[in-house]
């Protein structure tokens, strides 16, 4: 941990030097070619081999002066690009003005305008495909790497308001006498909870799991989002006069139609998420030590596997786990099994690392962690033993060929080149569906060939004063996505209610 201290203080007395020198020349004024030559802010983060061993937060944050260096590169562009980039738009270049200031409880003030999530958004929406991608300065330099680091500075000014004792809960109008239920207190509820409970709304949010916050509970790991964080963010809402019932599986517990007659409620917003885990179809699946990556992360995040001693469920152990997949969900399983004591961990893909769909982020902390990469390969079959407990997985290899509908090259089998892997534990991170429970239990709610509810541009599905939201509608898609969709349905809903 000395190590983590030095690393996080060396950078920040650079910050704090480079701070001096802006301030000393903002008196003249900073130039775009002034602001250009900012050097960009790293983030402190755990030393790689403290970190693998631990479930706390890798990534350290932005100190002030950090913070404030990574402002100063901002442009503060008319046109503001990044906030077009942003799914629930964000005032970017105004919250950013307010940290050069050095007012960072108007920055945090200014984000949750259209944010409530800001803790969470900063340390898990990949920026570098949204607001980043579109500011001036990475473009301008060629790099998206190179852009203003704005999901780190919306993370810094939530932590700062949160150290400082500064939360303050949004504002609530008078009641309206309407009732609306949220199905799901993933981040599509919990988005769409926190408008609805401004208009002034009576807001129930049923949940199935024991504890609320959807993927952020269960599926994020704590060493990228402490759930402590969680937690902090749903006591806001709580505190907005929000209820939350939770252990409420709608479609089991309670049906939809109940809500909206015989309990009254007005309107109901369904974000229950995509929670059906994808498998590959390959012979030997039903073997001792094939888990789902869902399964496996909600066992060591949500019932805390990472803790034996505490924990409320039986976890494997492991000494070669195999995971098979390349987004951020694969990135999640390979570093929570080394973290509850894989001797090796694998991760197996069918495309090479430039296709990987993981953030570049996670993908350079996880070898850093000392995950093992194996590109071009894919399972067939896997292998047991008398006890149907896991000994090998075959795996072939594959090359890239032309391009698919993505603009991926698509993989091609090479014939002849399977080979046998000796593990004991494979994890299947290819992605979720939505769970079919609910739309099954809904008569006349329309659903694609995929399962997932349709809706039209306002969340709007095709039963009356029902909307949906989130991975149920999306499929499996990102935390700030998901808000996108929650913000939409609320102005919907409030616009049927009058608000």
């Amino acid at each position: 941990m000395s190590e983590e201290i030095l690393k996080s203080g060396e950078l920040d007395a650079k910050a704090q030097a480079i701070l001096k020198i802006i301030q000393s020349r903002k008196q003249q004024g900073l130039s775009p070619k002034d602001r250009i030559a900012i050097p960009a802010q790293d983030m402190p983060s755990q030393d790689p081999l403290v970190r693998a061993k631990t479930v706390t937060e890798v990534a350290l944050g932005y100190s002030e002066s950090q913070a404030q260096v990574e402002a100063e590169r901002c442009l503060g562009c008319r046109n503001a690009p990044c906030v077009n980039g942003c799914p629930v738009g964000v005032p970017i270049p105004r919250f950013i003005a307010e940290i050069q200031k050095g007012d960072f409880k108007a920055a945090v003030d200014i984000v949750k305008q259209t944010n409530l999530l800001p803790a969470v958004c900063g340390r898990v929406c990949p920026q570098e495909k949204q607001c980043q991608a579109e500011c001036t300065l990475g473009k301008s330099l060629k790099s998206v790497e190179k852009a203003v680091a704005i999901g780190r500075l919306e993370r810094f000014v939530a932590d700062w308001e949160r150290a400082n004792g500064k939360v303050t809960t949004p504002t609530v109008q008078a009641s309206t006498g309407k009732k609306v239920a949220v199905i799901g207190s993933g981040p599509a509820g919990l988005t769409v909870a926190a408008d609805l409970a401004r208009a002034g709304h009576e807001v129930t949010i049923f949940e199935a799991l024991h504890k609320p916050g959807g993927v952020m509970a269960y599926g994020i790991p704590e060493f990228r989002l402490p759930k402590s964080i969680v937690q902090a963010e749903v006591n806001t809402l709580a505190d907005m006069g929000v209820h939350i019932e939770t252990n409420f599986l709608v479609g089991r517990t309670g049906s939809l139609e109940e809500l909206l007659s015989k309990d009254g409620y007005d309107a109901v917003f369904i974000g229950a998420g995509a929670g059906l885990p994808k498998f590959l179809g390959i012979p030997g699946e039903n073997l001792a030590g094939v888990l789902s990556a869902n399964e496996y992360l909600t066992r060591a995040n949500l019932m805390k596997a990472y803790e034996p001693e505490k924990a409320a469920t039986p976890m494997l152990k492991s000494k070669v786990v195999v995971v098979v997949g390349g987004g951020n969900v694969a990135m999640d399983a390979a570093r929570m099994a080394l973290r509850l004591g894989a001797e090796q961990v694998h991760v197996v893909y069918r495309r090479t690392r430039t296709e990987m769909p993981a953030r570049a982020e996670e993908v350079a902390h996880a070898e850093e962690e000392g995950v093992i990469f194996d590109f071009l390969r894919n399972p067939t079959r896997i292998l047991g033993n008398e006890l149907a407990q896991i000994t090998n997985i075959e795996l072939q290899k594959f090359e890239l060929g032309a391009p698919d509908v993505s603009g991926r090259r698509s993989p091609v089998p090479i014939a002849s080149s399977e080979y046998l892997f000796e593990c004991d534990t494979v994890i299947v991170a290819l992605g979720n569906e939505p769970n079919p429970l609910l739309p099954r239990t809904v008569p006349n709610l329309e659903t694609d060939k995929r399962g997932r509810i349709v809706v039209n541009a306002d969340q709007k599905t095709s039963l009356d004063a029902v909307y949906a939201g989130g991975d149920i509608a999306l499929g499996a898609a990102t935390v700030i996505l998901a808000m996108g969709d929650g913000r939409r349905a609320a102005a919907a809903i409030n616009a049927q209610l009058g608000a």
